[in-house]
């Protein structure tokens, strides 16, 4: 069913839906992001710990800068924003596999599938990190560019695209993402809201998912990469499919990431046209929750959806609180978490 159409009123599941999890990606980034939880959360502080550790000398660096009121890198920069979400993303759900919860489906979006690649049992943590960081350091070097959201379906933007500008992601049928050079995607976006559309930049420098990063694409990294076929149905954002086994071990899919076009609502949708779900954002920010819960089987109740964190930085104790208070909403669905002391 297409998310837009009129749906009935809610109806009530038999028993505990299957969880699945959404990682989110670039954008979602923000100050402070998780911070409430390191140190405090042992499985969350030991699992930043792990990636930062992955990424030899320059992990104190990131560690610092996320913690820092004042970073020396800003977070919004592609050598922090990328290996900074991927942290975050893997942290948290490692924090829900500790209390017991056995996902059933995995989406990530944008660098979110790098680390649902990890859960899934596709990569080892170190190696996507070391993958990771080659691909945020080529990034780094391109030329200005950035990404701009577009309340527009793709079809209807065509018209307006120019030069190097592209469709980077749909996430949603009426929810677009354009991304290219600096200069180019500036016009575009003049035009767009000349025109009457409303649009916002994206929280990047880079522009992600297009032809502008095309230096960025390494498939050598992999050489010394072992790649296995998931473990969990990993619904891919590239794809929008289930990963194949075929594509989970090819290293020019994952090198493709950085320019091929993020399908995340089209995935969506795949995935909750083949059952009934608990969606949980394991990330920062709720933009993932925020689509699911316009969707047509979120709106009538067949689904659900939740994310771990706050939708923005409001300090240390917001981290936890959120945090519980998903585990509460994940028990009152029907799945104990016996890892997780009750309180």
């Amino acid at each position: 069913m297409p998310e837009t159409e009129a749906v009935p009123g809610p109806s009530a599941p038999a028993g505990p839906r299957p969880v699945a999890l959404l990682l989110p990606g670039q954008g979602a980034q923000h100050a402070a992001m998780a911070t409430g939880l390191y140190g405090w959360e042992p499985v969350f502080t030991e699992a930043m710990d792990t990636v930062f550790d992955a990424l030899g000398a320059v992990g104190p660096q990131l560690r610092d800068d996320w913690l820092a009121e004042r970073p020396r890198v800003p977070l919004d920069h592609v050598t922090r924003a990328q290996p900074l979400l991927f942290a975050v993303d893997h942290a948290l759900a490692r924090t829900v596999l500790a209390w017991g919860l056995e996902p059933v489906a995995l989406l990530g979006h944008s660098v979110g599938e790098l680390a649902a690649g990890v859960l899934a049992g596709v990569f080892d943590v170190r190696d996507a990190a070391a993958v990771l960081w080659d691909r945020a350091e080529r990034l780094a070097v391109l030329p200005p560019g950035g990404m701009l959201a577009v309340a527009a379906g793709a079809a209807e933007l065509a018209p307006f695209l120019r030069e190097d500008v592209v469709v980077g992601a749909v996430n949603a049928p009426r929810q677009t993402m354009l991304a290219g050079s600096a200069g180019p995607l500036a016009a575009v976006a003049a035009d767009l809201r000349a025109a009457g559309r409303t649009c916002r930049e994206v929280r990047a420098t880079t522009a992600f998912h297009s032809p502008a990063v095309g230096a960025a694409v390494n498939s050598e990294i992999y050489a010394g990469v072992r790649l296995g076929v998931p473990r969990t149905p990993l619904w891919s954002a590239y794809s929008a499919a289930p990963l194949t086994a075929e594509l989970a071990v090819d290293p020019d899919f994952w090198a493709r990431h950085p320019v091929d076009p993020v399908l995340f609502g089209p995935a969506l949708d795949g995935l909750l046209g083949s059952g009934d779900f608990f969606l949980l954002e394991t990330g920062p920010g709720q933009s993932l929750a925020g689509l699911a819960r316009r969707h047509a089987r979120v709106r009538r109740g067949a689904s659900a959806v939740t994310a771990l964190l706050p939708a923005a930085a409001r300090g240390p104790e917001a981290d936890r609180e959120a945090l519980l208070a998903a585990a509460g909403r994940l028990r009152a669905e029907g799945h104990p978490l016996p890892g997780l002391a009750a309180g």
